[in-house]
């Protein structure tokens, strides 16, 4: 049996990384011939984290390459594709090119129908804007990460929807036991766009920090600043994230209520919790799930939450080992890669019989 996957990047790209490139051994070991050919280059990771210029050459090439890709599509039995096939192209190329009697599996771990049915541009409303309904509706199979994501597919009657969350590495995964500084840590890990969200929780992490004894440190937060306390960012990196996320001693995600917040699949949340690192997150979309309200960790909806619930913690270190012993416990049950990957290769091997 042969797969193409699709990702929207290489294997430095976080969602594509974890949403595809972590199964291929356990596909392959499952007797599947494996192809994969991403759209966007290392390059343009690049360009997202560290504001280098954008590889214009390399997007164009990449599009001719997709397009000769499925001009071949019938030498799979499924395609797996990460969002769209041609983002920000009109939908008529991608309904020609993916219609076959090839098996499409659509992938979703974000709300990125509504980078186009809320673009403040008109004209990408109306003309993009049902784009992704479209990729749904075709679909042979849609891996939702969580329940907003299959809502939108179930009202584009797509053919068959599997919540299919973000997973992890158990076995990489851990926490590395790691010295730790004598203050209490405040981590974040995420990307420059995502950094916004911890304004959100300013006016809480100052109030923290005039308690003294707390430091805060942000992974991938790029350049973002605070007026009033300091704040440590740490670069991103592959090798080093786990070792870093060991360091904290609460990890936290806040995030407003908005539509595409809720198709966010908490992956930092599962980060944190997989190193036993306990947390505090709003509770929004799968956040709320995800979160165990006073047992790995807490929900914090306003200011004095998020005062309230990192103060206990910072207070309570025995309170901290229990919460990190039980958020683990949930990572290996409900989201680590062994357990997903058997279920995800019963998914495909299903669709290629139906």
């Amino acid at each position: 049996m042969k797969i193409l996957l699709l990702p929207r990047y290489d294997i430095s790209g976080p969602s594509s990384r974890y949403r595809f490139f972590q199964y291929i051994p356990f596909l392959e070991n499952s007797g599947w011939e494996v192809t994969v050919k991403p759209l966007l280059s290392r390059n343009y990771i690049s360009f997202l984290f560290e504001k280098r210029s954008l590889p214009l050459r390399e997007i164009i090439f990449g599009y001719f390459c997709r397009v000769s890709q499925l001009l071949r599509k019938n030498n799979y039995d499924i395609i797996w594709i990460e969002q769209e096939a041609f983002p920000w192209l009109l939908p008529l190329l991608e309904k020609v090119l993916i219609r076959s009697k090839t098996k499409l599996v659509a992938d979703y771990d974000d709300a990125f129908f509504h980078r186009y049915d809320l673009h403040k541009n008109f004209l990408i409303r109306t003309m993009l804007g049902r784009k992704i309904d479209m990729v749904m509706n075709s679909a042979d199979l849609v891996l939702a990460g969580n329940e907003y994501l299959a809502e939108r597919a179930k009202t584009n009657n797509a053919k068959r929807i599997e919540i299919f969350p973000t997973v992890v590495d158990t076995d990489k995964f851990f926490n590395s036991g790691i010295k730790k500084d004598y203050s209490f840590t405040v981590g974040w890990i995420g990307s420059p766009s995502t950094a916004r969200y911890l304004h959100l929780i300013e006016e809480a992490l100052f109030q923290l920090y005039q308690k003294g004894n707390v430091r805060f440190v942000f992974i991938g937060a790029g350049n973002i600043k605070f007026d009033n306390f300091p704040i440590t960012i740490i670069p991103w990196n592959e090798k080093t994230e786990i070792e870093e996320i060991s360091k904290f001693d609460v990890g936290i995600m806040p995030l407003e209520d908005g539509p595409f917040e809720r198709g966010k699949c908490g992956f930092k949340l599962i980060q944190y919790l997989s190193c036993e690192i306990p947390v505090v997150g709003s509770p929004v979309g799968v956040n709320d799930k995800i979160i165990q309200h006073g047992v790995n960790g807490y929900k914090a909806e306003t200011t004095e939450d998020w005062i309230k619930y990192l103060t206990i913690l910072k207070e309570e270190s025995d309170l901290r080992k229990k919460m990190a012993t039980e958020g683990r416990k949930l990572i290996i049950q409900d989201y680590s890669l062994e357990n997903n990957s058997k279920r995800l290769i019963d998914l495909f091997n299903n669709i290629t019989k139906s």
